[in-house]
């Protein structure tokens, strides 16, 4: 071979060799990224699989309501607002730091709902049935009777028909909520 032809075979294999390096490192990122989607999605199935394990629910008796738990301001203040539906089995729990007489309003809430407050021990002390959604200001407010530190609010007429009465308490089951 003379020199032209051993540069020539020098610059092939130097540009196979790149190929090779090319095509391995490709086949570098793709292992990388299918190993990557593979934990992506059993950590998804995992956390999907923990939430549902996890719901937070209010019971009375036997018949528990699966609710979303709401303690920090922002969150007391928007409630169910701009919501269009609400599962027929679950509702919104408002945990307050401390009993007050809550006042409740329907100002940007699209659907009717049963409000029920409850003292310090989570007994009934208050409910109101079928409130409709504010139509026109100023919007009604609904006070209760006593004292609360918690008011759920549920689909309209579920508390009629869980059989909901003043002095019934619930039974708190609650993930991840400081209360």
């Amino acid at each position: 071979m003379n020199k032209l032809q051993i540069t020539n075979y020098k610059q092939w294999t130097i540009s196979k060799l790149q190929n090779i390096n090319k095509i391995l490192s490709f086949g570098h990122c793709c292992f990388w990224y299918c190993l990557l989607f593979v934990i992506c999605g059993l950590l998804f199935g995992i956390s999907s699989r923990s939430f549902s394990q996890n719901t937070s629910q209010v019971c009375f008796k036997e018949k528990c309501i699966n609710v979303e738990v709401v303690q920090k301001e922002e969150e007391l203040h928007r409630g169910l607002q701009f919501r269009k539906s609400l599962d027929p089995d679950s509702g919104m729990l408002f945990v307050f730091k401390k009993s007050w007489p809550y006042a409740f309003w329907m100002k940007d809430t699209l659907i009717p709902l049963d409000m029920i407050w409850m003292d310090d021990t989570r007994r009934i002390v208050h409910i109101e049935h079928n409130v409709p959604p504010c139509t026109a200001d100023p919007c009604p407010s609904y006070p209760p009777r006593h004292e609360a530190l918690y008011v759920l609010e549920i689909n309209a007429g579920y508390a009629e028909e869980l059989g909901l009465r003043l002095r019934d308490t619930a039974e708190f089951r609650l993930k991840g909520a400081e209360k």
